[in-house]
């Protein structure tokens, strides 16, 4: 129990203004890659249904 207060004491690590800035770029890289996501997996998905057919 000792160990779990002294961690959550502990100034350290990973501050919430880095881990909103870290939010923000994922969010902004999938905002602008979306369509080149969505057509990628589409791609893979008709690819996946052609095989599973000829088997």
């Amino acid at each position: 129990m000792r160990g779990i207060k002294e961690f959550l004491k502990e100034e350290n690590g990973i501050g919430v203004v880095e881990i909103i800035l870290i939010i923000v770029v994922l969010i902004g890289l999938i905002a602008i890659f979306k369509g080149k996501m969505s057509t990628l997996i589409g791609d893979i998905f008709t690819k996946i249904g052609k095989e599973w057919k000829t088997l």
